[in-house]
């Protein structure tokens, strides 16, 4: 998958995320939400190459502490700490919204400017990208 197709496959997420918000349903937006951040933990990973990447690719799946490791790391060596943010409050929504349906529509509405905003960070920085391309 190219970075274009890598982009919107993530914005797709996003958008049903905020269909589901419109629906009122907060399990199901939960959910979507919470996959834009997963891929773009990703996503980012992949292109700074880094370790957690490799442990992924090399054991064939991304575990939920994996991509914690992988979000804390990237928060320190980008310098940008809203990614740690964004990946807690994704976290709480796969749990609390998702798996235990704790979470009503304001809740999960809370999460969505962290959300975005790693969004257009990823997009951002896979665009800047040499490896990358549109």
């Amino acid at each position: 998958m190219n970075v274009k197709e890598n982009i919107e496959f993530i914005e797709k997420f996003l958008a049903d995320g905020n269909e589901y918000i419109k629906r009122r349903d907060p399990v199901q937006a939960s959910e979507k939400l919470y996959k834009v951040v997963e891929e773009c933990i990703k996503a980012l990973t992949e292109k700074w190459g880094l370790p957690e990447y490799d442990e992924a690719k090399n054991g064939e799946r991304w575990w939920s502490k994996l991509l914690t490791r992988a979000a804390r790391r990237l928060a320190r060596e980008t310098g940008e700490a809203k990614i740690k943010d964004a990946w807690a409050g994704a976290f709480d929504l796969h749990v609390w919204g998702f798996h235990e349906h704790s979470l009503d529509i304001e809740d999960v509405k809370q999460e969505i400017p962290y959300v975005e905003w790693l969004l257009n960070y990823t997009r951002e920085i896979l665009k800047e990208s040499k490896r990358w391309r549109f």
